[in-house]
């Protein structure tokens, strides 16, 4: 055995700082990059922002006016990149020029140079619409007094996401130190002024507040609410046999009042669903979801698809005037500078420009991955969610040829606007689940128009592969859960 020194020569993976940075830049959401801005903005003297103001429903920018993207009969107003498209953009003509700009696309200057206060648009004040909560509770304040409005709060607050009462009137008058009955007719006033079925305390409940409702407007079935009140699980069971020896009525009688309660009544009448019935609105109205500003809008201009990154005008970011003449003049390092000075000089613009150099590679690999997609799923642009192609990230990672990591966290929690104005987000590209689902959804609703007997999840399995889709009966149950349709014994 001996000690001895030698030299050899080996390869290491090692991730340097920068695309560190870079990584943590790509991985962040349309939100966390404003508020990663601000901060840099507020530590670094030598970077600058000029925001624009932004339309909360395509994300683009408008000049005190509105957005004249969402308003304009003709959508191709040349904002877009075109894909293979041999002309380069403003911005990225400007960004050549002069790279301590990050993107300033003054392409984008709306129909004119007129000031936005020279004429008056009415849309400009439309309020934004009530959640339910709040509409529910508006409408309370008018019939409640000030000492039971608290109690109204308190009831709105525990419904849960389907409209149901998700808390006992004996826990609420707990709570406020009274009787059940003030609390029930609380309950009974909100159940008035709610969407047909909201705040009922079960199912059953739920269901004969709706038929109450229809019968105020005229539309009923005479043998409905009696099945509901004493035979509803029978019904679930199809014992129709049963049911018409036990109500003294015909077998297509029952028949006529379970039709009635699949077309007019909802389970789930705080799920944002909206029905006509006989000119009737039966909206059961959930919460209005926020906005989701896109960070990537697909458009259609003269049969080609156009990609653009929307942070590109979202974000104007440049060196402060003051930083780059000091930068320049302490080039020669002038005599009359001193060392320090030189030295904060050079960190904060250094800074500056690295941190523009990543948003803007932010935004070059999202257009990147953007365009690839376009030109993989053409088909569910052009016809929806049936033309949907099974892909995976790390598919789309090798077709453009990058790394998947950088793939998915370019894509997480990011939003893309399709060309027929819908937002969805880039997780929807990879679920090829989705036109499977889209295709039971229309089965099961088939067998309602034909008045068939209600397909099993088996009779689904055997007629989506008649169609050349092979899934498990299993898969089958679960995508159905997910659409939130019932079994073929409830339905």
């Amino acid at each position: 055995m001996d000690l001895s020194i030698g030299l050899s020569q080996e390869q290491q993976v090692r991730v340097s700082p920068s695309l560190i940075a870079l990584n943590q830049i790509l991985a962040l959401s349309s939100q966390e990059l404003q508020e990663e801005i601000r901060r840099e903005i507020e530590s670094n003297p030598a970077l600058e922002l000029d925001e624009r103001q932004v339309c909360p429903t395509c994300g683009s920018s408008y000049n005190g006016r509105v957005c004249q993207r969402c308003l304009a009969d003709n959508p191709g107003n040349g904002m877009s990149s075109r894909l293979g498209s041999e002309r380069k953009s403003t911005s990225d003509e400007y960004t050549e020029a002069n790279e301590d700009f990050y993107i300033p696309d003054e392409s984008w200057s709306g129909s004119g140079s007129r000031n936005g206060d020279e004429e008056f648009d009415p849309i400009t004040i439309v309020a934004a619409e009530m959640s339910l909560s709040e509409r529910i509770l508006m409408d309370l304040s008018t019939v409640l007094n000030d000492d039971q409005m608290p109690i109204a709060e308190f009831l709105v607050g525990s419904l849960d996401e389907r409209g149901y009462l998700s808390t006992s009137l004996e826990a609420v008058a707990s709570t406020f130190q009274t009787d059940e009955d003030e609390i029930l007719a609380v309950l009974k006033e909100l159940q008035n002024v709610a969407p047909p079925g909201v705040g009922a305390r079960d199912f059953k409940e739920c269901l004969l507040i709706q038929v109450r409702f229809l019968k105020e407007q005229g539309i009923e079935e005479p043998n409905v609410q009696r099945l509901i009140e004493e035979h509803f699980t029978a019904l679930g069971e199809h014992k129709y046999g049963f049911i018409a020896q036990q109500m003294g009525i015909s077998v297509d009688d029952v028949h006529a009042a379970r039709e009635f309660i699949k077309k007019y009544l909802n389970p789930f009448p705080a799920e944002g669903h909206t029905s006509e019935v006989n000119g009737v609105q039966m909206r059961s109205g959930g919460a209005k979801a926020g906005y989701v500003v896109p960070d990537v809008i697909i458009s259609e201009r003269e049969g080609q698809y156009e990609v653009e990154v929307v942070e590109s005008k979202r974000f104007y970011l440049k060196v402060n005037s003051m930083y780059q003449k000091l930068s320049s003049e302490m080039t020669g390092a002038a005599a009359d500078t001193s060392e320090s000075d030189r030295e904060h000089v050079r960190q904060y613009v250094a800074r500056a420009k690295f941190f523009m150099s990543n948003i803007n590679q932010r935004r070059e690999t999202m257009l990147k991955i953007t365009k690839c997609l376009v030109e993989t799923q053409e088909e569910f642009l052009r016809d929806g969610v049936r033309g949907l192609k099974p892909l995976t990230r790390s598919m789309l990672a090798g077709y453009i040829g990058i790394h998947e990591s950088t793939v998915s966290r370019a894509t997480a929690g990011k939003y893309v606007m399709l060309p027929n104005r819908k937002v969805i987000s880039y997780s929807d590209f990879f679920t090829a689940s989705l036109s499977v689902k889209d295709v039971i959804k229309e089965i099961i609703e088939t067998e309602g128009r034909n008045r068939v007997k209600p397909l099993t999840d088996q009779d689904i399995v055997e007629r989506l592969e008649s169609r050349g889709i092979r899934v498990a009966r299993r898969t089958v149950a679960k995508y159905r859960a997910q659409l939130k349709i019932l079994p073929s014994t409830l339905r």
